[in-house]
C-alpha cells in the first residue's frame, strides 16, 4: 500500500564534517548516534530515549550537504512506480530502497516501514519536525502539484506567507514537509527546521553548542550549524507545528 507510515528526516553534511554535525545535532534533539554503518560509514541514526528515531545523519561525498527525507511504507515498489507516473525521476533502485528526484530535483527515498510509531518528544523547548524545500520560482507550482498528489492522506495547505505551501502529516508521523518559493532562478535545496517554544532562548542554546546566528524573518530565524550548513528555528508550536494566534 502507498501509505506512508513513518517518515524521517536525514541531515546531510559533508563526510569530512560527520563527526562535528553528529555531535551538534545528537545535543540540540536530546539524541544520541547510533553505531556508523554504510560500506563508507557513513549512515547513523539519531536516537531519542523512549521513542523511535526520525532523524539520520548522512556523510556525503561532495557538495555542501542538505537533507531529505525517507518516507517509510510497507510497499516500496508500489510507492516508487506511483512517484515515477507523477514524474519523479529514479535515481537508484536496490529493491527495499528507492531513491527518487522530485520534477523539481528534490532527493528522496521509499524505504521499507520498520514498525516506528513512537514521535520522540520536545526537547529544550524545541523539536525538530520539518523539512523545509527550497524552489526556484518556475518550478513551484508544480512541485505543490507533485507532493500534494504523492502524499493524498497528507493535507495541503497554504502557508502563513505566499511563498509558503504546508504538507502536513497525519497524526502521528513526525516530520512535515513546507514547500518554499524563493526569490530567484537556481536549484532546489533542502533546510530542516526546528520548532520552538521561545525562538530566542533556542537560539542563544544552540549559539553555546558552536551555531552561528544569519538572520531573522517573521516567524524565524535563520541559523547555521558548526559545520556551516543553514537551518531554521521556527515561532511554531513544536506539540502541534502550528503559528501560534
Amino acid at each position: 500500500m502507498r501509505q506512508v507510515r513513518w517518515v524521517c528526516a536525514f541531515i546531510d553534511r559533508p563526510a569530512d564534517v560527520f563527526g562535528a554535525a553528529g555531535e551538534f545535532w545528537t545535543a540540540v534533539t536530546g539524541t544520541r548516534l547510533s553505531e556508523v554503518r554504510g560500506e563508507h560509514k557513513e549512515f547513523a541514526r539519531l536516537v531519542p530515549e523512549g521513542a523511535d528515531a526520525c532523524l539520520k545523519l548522512q556523510g556525503v561525498a561532495s557538495g555542501p550537504g542538505g537533507a531529505h527525507l525517507d518516507l517509510c511504507m510497507d510497499d516500496v515498489a508500489g510507492f516508487a512506480e506511483a512517484a515515477l507516473r507523477l514524474g519523479a525521476e529514479a535515481v537508484a533502485d536496490q529493491a527495499d530502497l528507492v531513491v527518487l528526484r522530485s520534477p523539481a530535483g528534490q532527493l528522496f527515498c521509499a524505504v521499507p516501514w520498520q514498525g516506528e510509531s513512537v514521535r520522540p518528544p520536545v526537547v529544550h523547548g524545541s523539536r525538530l519536525d520539518q523539512i523545509c524545500i527550497d524552489i526556484a520560482p518556475s518550478r513551484y507550482d508544480a512541485e505543490i502539484a507533485f507532493w500534494s498528489a504523492l502524499l493524498p492522506d497528507w493535507r495541503s495547505l497554504p502557508g502563513a506567507l505566499p511563498e509558503f505551501h504546508v504538507l502536513a502529516p497525519p497524526p502521528g508521523l513526525p516530520v512535515r514537509v513546507l514547500l518554499q518559493r524563493v526569490g530567484e532562478e537556481r536549484p532546489t535545496t533542502a533546510h530542516l527546521d526546528l520548532a520552538c517554544t521561545d525562538i530566542t532562548t533556542t537560539r542563544t542554546t544552540h549559539e553555546h553548542l558552536g551555531a552561528k546566528h544569519i538572520t531573522n524573518g517573521p516567524h524565524w530565524t535563520v541559523m547555521q550549524d558548526p559545520t556551516g550548513s543553514t537551518y531554521c528555528l521556527t515561532g511554531r508550536d513544536p506539540q502541534t507545528g502550528r503559528l501560534p494566534h
